[in-house]
């Protein structure tokens, strides 16, 4: 085999890597808050109108 074919072949596999691990970080992404950390969102409004039911 030609020495230019394997790094070819070796950069292509590295790009479907990179790529392929890129779209499964998007779709299973974790929640970015895990303990009722508001996220930095005002929910004050919703707190006052839950209180007042």
């Amino acid at each position: 085999m030609n020495i230019q074919l394997i790094i070819i072949a070796i950069l292509f596999a590295a790009a479907v890597f990179y790529v392929g691990r890129m779209v499964y970080k998007s779709l299973f992404a974790k929640k970015s808050c895990g303990s009722n950390c508001k996220c930095g969102v005002d929910f004050s409004a919703i707190e006052q109108i839950k209180t007042q039911k």
